[in-house]
């Protein structure tokens, strides 16, 4: 059987959006001007994208036995996202705080896995069939780096593209980048993992080679209002940011980008037409408030591209 679709190995989390001027100092309270409560987590994030850009789409992950986990999986369902997520009577589902700036859609967060952060060897076991039948397969390091290392392994022996999105930034055994066959940080992430301080397109490209290095076959670092770059197999490519509309949300901005891209990828796509089939994405993304709710669908994504 043809490999097909893309499986994602990754987090669920109630996103709580506050949009003020900016953070309060500690001890200070301060009025904000919107409040918004909607699905998160990278993971899932990804999983919507990749759903509404087209591709078959198999989510993995926990959730709590709780009113946020029946909310995750019946957003799953509307979606058309298969899914192997057990309910844990034990932790309940992971929630996020995001603090969006007004004017700028600039954001800071914190997150906390809750169920999804027991994500361990035996989830990745019960997906297995999922996984190894994916054409591509994605995880971040909002689960545990265990289970993140195994799918990825898992994957790699199988055939499978895998796409390794380091996020949160962690520092990372380096055994783990040869199983990357793509490795998507942004600036912040990659500058940790690389001791390179990437600030434009010269030093990414710096800090791509050292991902190279690494093991990693191909790097592709998303440098927000730069763009992104494409570094490997032969290959050095800026993709320049899709201006769709005034930027309203960064939040999901990333995660719009890496379910676009491994949708793409999935059908068949270059990766150079794969990225840039992200940054549309990406692009509308940031136009609209949240972050599973902002993904866009095929129809948008290709009319942006076409212009």
């Amino acid at each position: 059987m043809a490999k097909q679709g893309v499986a994602i190995l990754g987090i669920y989390a109630a996103d709580l959006m506050f949009m003020a001027a900016r953070q309060p100092e500690m001890g200070e309270t301060l009025i904000g001007s919107k409040f918004a409560l909607g699905p998160g987590g990278k993971g899932s994030n990804q999983a919507v994208a990749a759903a509404r850009a087209g591709a078959k789409v198999t989510f993995i992950s926990r959730v709590g036995k709780d009113t946020f986990g029946d909310t995750a999986l019946a957003m799953y369902k509307k979606e058309g996202i298969a899914t192997h997520i057990p309910q844990d009577e034990n932790h309940s589902t992971g929630a996020a705080y995001i603090y969006v700036q007004e004017g700028t859609g600039a954001n800071a967060i914190i997150v906390v896995p809750g169920a999804a952060g027991q994500v361990g060897l035996a989830d990745v076991h019960a997906a297995r069939d999922a996984i190894t039948n994916s054409a591509v397969f994605m995880v971040q390091l909002e689960t545990p780096v265990a289970a993140a290392f195994a799918s990825l392994k898992l994957a790699k022996e199988n055939g499978v593209t895998t796409i390794f999105n380091p996020a949160p930034a962690a520092t990372l055994e380096d055994g783990i980048y040869a199983l990357c066959d793509y490795c998507t940080p942004n600036e912040s992430e990659a500058s940790l993992l690389t001791g390179i301080a990437v600030t434009d397109v010269a030093s990414a490209r710096q800090a791509a080679a050292v991902l190279l290095a690494k093991g990693v076959g191909t790097a592709l670092i998303t440098l927000g209002g730069q763009g992104s770059l494409l570094h490997g197999q032969g290959k050095s490519v800026h993709i320049p940011i899709f201006n769709a509309g005034k930027v309203v949300d960064t939040t999901g901005a990333g995660d719009a980008f890496n379910g676009g891209f491994a949708a793409a990828l999935a059908r068949g796509a270059t990766a150079e037409d794969a990225a840039r089939f992200g940054s549309a994405t990406a692009g509308l993304s940031v136009t609209r408030m949240g972050t599973a709710p902002s993904m866009p669908y095929l129809h948008e994504v290709e009319a942006l591209l076409k212009g």
